[in-house]
């Protein structure tokens, strides 16, 4: 029996790849739904027990929807050369292409990426098989985020480096067609751990908690807090050559892994919203990663939804708690990426002494409701990805699609969900030909988006 709490449970890594076809459909999947459903995670190899669960080979789970069919589901490693065993660090420095390629999945540029951000990104095939790293035509020579961003008004991807030695933070655009744009290194960063960040119409916004580089870490992630780190919020103009013009702003102890969104409001100040821990909640989750015995029931303990509203003009920043659930994956409808949005959605898990089932969460803003959809016990569902309908005028005017790991009947299914009313039964249920893992983040990409 492993003691390590990410090869259990909802997060039992799959033994093998398979495809199955014809899939079983209950209710009616809307005819936009054309194209992929791709979800990304880590899933070690068998026999492989990682050091800490962002160490695990990734594998990427896709489901194929078309014309009202549920055509295919299959999954696939990202075969990378740490799939095969090639160490990160080597006589020569990092290789950037040993990646677990586990964290996220995206398309851009008719591509579709696979990332870690520690890495190159792995391209993939619409069919789920591994191409090989992409470095943009050659101008990439750093790692990539696992959380660009695309500006749903240009089409540009803004992404970042960061490392935690000199320079710690490069900042990237690509062009709509995948061309990078500009490179520019950050002035003022430190070797704090940036996993996600934001832009707005007007701006890039930068995270850096109380989570910093610690040579003595020596699980593979070589990260810990400190309570000598200070936490900052970074503000730079969007535009070639404006790094020097970052500003850096003093913020409170905590960690933010994800962000929901950010935006500029009508008072011209930059607001930026997100889970975010504290050290317990940080020590506890880091266990659990680890497989430490001091460690909370599940993932993300402590974790709970935060703002921060940056003054420009005045220089300070005001933040404040703005919901008590244990909640963490934030998302939102895309084409507000960088605006105002109403509507908020994310996975609320288990309260910190773990007493509770894992619920999704829908936000509204502008009347501070929430709406919660529980799934039922044994059950897990993912990060719940936002497509729009075919008329959909309103900002929730779509579906949430999201796989719930079943425990129970050690199996999975898609659930199609009505994004305006996460009260109503199903738009559609997709029944999976197996239990899909715990995954991390994925995407939808409809089949217009593909080369």
């Amino acid at each position: 029996m492993t003691s390590k709490p990410y090869l259990t449970g909802h997060y039992t890594p799959v033994a093998d790849e398979i495809t199955a076809t014809a899939l079983t459909v209950e209710g009616t999947l809307p005819p936009e739904l054309t194209g992929r459903l791709i979800r990304n995670s880590h899933n070690p190899k068998p026999g492989v027990t990682p050091t800490h669960w962002f160490k695990g080979s990734g594998m990427v789970h896709g489901i194929r929807l078309r014309d009202g069919r549920a055509e295919w589901y299959r999954n696939r490693w990202v075969h990378t050369p740490a799939l095969d065993g090639a160490p990160y660090m080597t006589e020569h420095g990092p290789d950037l292409t040993a990646s677990t390629a586990g964290t996220h999945v995206i398309e851009h540029g008719g591509r579709l990426l696979a990332l870690c951000e520690a890495n190159l990104p792995f391209e993939l095939t619409r069919d789920l098989d591994t191409v090989g790293a992409y470095d943009f035509n050659g101008k990439l020579t750093s790692a990539m985020t696992a959380h660009p961003k695309e500006d749903p008004v240009t089409g540009e991807l803004h992404f970042f480096a960061s490392s935690p030695f000199p320079p710690y933070l490069i900042h990237h655009v690509a062009s709509a067609d995948g061309h990078v744009l500009t490179s520019q290194e950050v002035p003022g960063a430190s070797a704090a751990l940036k996993h996600d960040f934001a832009i707005t119409e007007h701006h890039v916004v930068f995270l850096e908690g109380t989570v910093t580089f610690d040579p003595n870490e020596h699980s593979g992630i070589p990260y810990g807090w400190n309570d000598a780190q200070t936490s900052r919020i970074g503000v730079m103009p969007r535009g070639e050559g404006r790094a020097a013009e970052v500003r850096w702003f003093e913020i409170g102890q905590g960690y933010a892994m994800h962000l929901a969104n950010a935006y500029e409001d009508a008072h011209g100040r930059i607001v930026v919203e997100g889970p975010a821990v504290g050290r317990a909640g940080w020590q506890r989750s880091w266990n659990w990663w680890v497989g430490a015995p001091d460690r909370g029931a599940e993932p993300n303990s402590g974790s709970r939804s935060r703002r921060w509203s940056i003054d420009l003009t005045a220089g300070r920043v005001s933040e404040e708690d703005t919901d008590d659930l244990v909640v963490e994956f934030p998302t939102i409808n895309d084409a507000f990426v960088g605006r105002e949005h109403r509507y908020q959605y994310a996975l609320a898990f288990p309260d910190d002494l773990g007493i509770g089932n894992h619920t999704l969460v829908k936000y509204d803003r502008a009347t501070g409701a929430r709406q919660l959809r529980p799934v039922g016990t044994g059950q897990l569902p993912s990060e719940a990805v936002f497509v729009a309908s075919a008329d959909g005028a309103d900002e929730d005017g779509g579906y949430l699609l999201t796989v719930v790991s079943d425990l129970n009947a050690d199996a999975s299914r898609l659930l199609v969900l009505d994004a305006s009313d996460l009260t109503l039964p199903p738009v559609a249920t997709v029944h999976l030909p197996r239990r899909v893992p715990a995954m991390i983040h994925g995407s939808w990409i409809p089949d217009a988006d593909l080369a």
